[in-house]
């Protein structure tokens, strides 16, 4: 795994239908991240915050919300995040809402292709977020960002990284799924996208939806992880504007963790809807970095 890690804040909520993810960033860094990743023997850069246009908090037209801001934010971030790989560094992504999975996961495939590397994103999240402009209930765009990824979106952001579509349906695993909607459920099936549910979760175990989901990882194979804090059940993390109850507990969440880490393939990481205005005392936060923590090898006992 590479040792020099990079942190990109991206303040904004111009996806998301509340305000608050736009607070993500600094509230991680006051839950100390910084110092909780320099204590696993990383170097870690703080790169500081991407400044892009303002949230205009205007209703969706044509189906989508913000669209133009949408688009700048997502340049922005693909941009950092494919310099940081150019350096041959980690990026890890402070959102920010969902929507900048877009600029985000399209640098790392557009790397991958350069360095001829095949790509897997676990997508951790309670949401599938395979919506499209005819599918969306709000026009929030930080509902559709896996299906602009997979070429279904608005010409601009399906662009982004430089080929359409962007990655594939079949190199996602989507985690932790439980609040799909009914067009986007049928869509979903249609694509054939690789979700383990709570109900697959409930039935088989954490454990076993992990190793399917990692199967297949080789050397040159790029990890990234797109981890959605209200993938967590809102008991431990209430901090998000999209809470969805019956999520993964805290030790099913240790542990899909704990098992990306064993890979040692994690390569590029989104730490996404953060929203510090729904939190308490920023608990939500410090689960975040807690669960960070053990994304990069932190565990109760030396593990073999």
């Amino acid at each position: 795994m590479n040792q020099h890690l990079s942190l990109i804040g991206a303040p904004t909520d111009i996806g998301a239908g509340k305000r608050g993810a736009s607070m993500g960033p600094e509230a991680l860094r006051v839950a100390n991240i910084v110092p909780a990743l320099q204590g696993h023997g990383l170097e870690v850069l703080d790169r500081g915050n991407l400044s892009g246009p303002t949230n205009p908090w205007l209703p969706a037209a044509d189906g989508y919300r913000h669209l133009p801001e949408v688009i700048a934010w997502n340049r922005l971030v693909h941009d950092a995040v494919y310099a940081e790989l150019k350096l041959n560094r980690m990026p890890v992504l402070l959102g920010g809402d969902h929507c900048l999975g877009i600029g985000s996961i399209s640098a790392v495939a557009r790397h991958c292709r350069d360095a001829g590397k095949r790509l897997r994103v676990l997508w951790l999240d309670a949401h599938a977020d395979f919506n499209t402009q005819m599918l969306t209930p709000s026009g929030n765009l930080h509902g559709m960002p896996v299906a602009c990824l997979c070429g279904h979106g608005p010409k601009e952001l399906i662009e982004i990284g430089g080929q359409v579509p962007a990655i594939n349906p079949k190199w996602v695993r989507q985690i932790g799924i439980r609040s799909v909607d009914a067009g986007e459920k049928r869509f979903v099936h249609e694509q054939e996208l690789d979700v383990f549910d709570m109900r697959f979760i409930d039935e088989m175990g954490m454990r076993h939806a992990m190793e399917l989901a990692l199967a297949t990882l080789d050397v040159n194979t790029h990890l990234h992880v797109s981890f959605d804090v209200d993938f967590l059940d809102p008991q431990i993390a209430p901090g998000v504007g999209t809470t969805v109850p019956g999520g993964p507990t805290y030790r099913e969440a240790q542990l899909c963790m704990e098992m990306i880490a064993d890979t040692g393939r994690l390569a590029s990481l989104d730490v996404m809807e953060l929203n510090p205005a729904l939190d308490v005392r920023n608990q939500t936060a410090e689960v975040a970095v807690d669960l960070i923590e053990s994304l990069f090898g932190k565990s109760t006992l030396m593990r073999r």
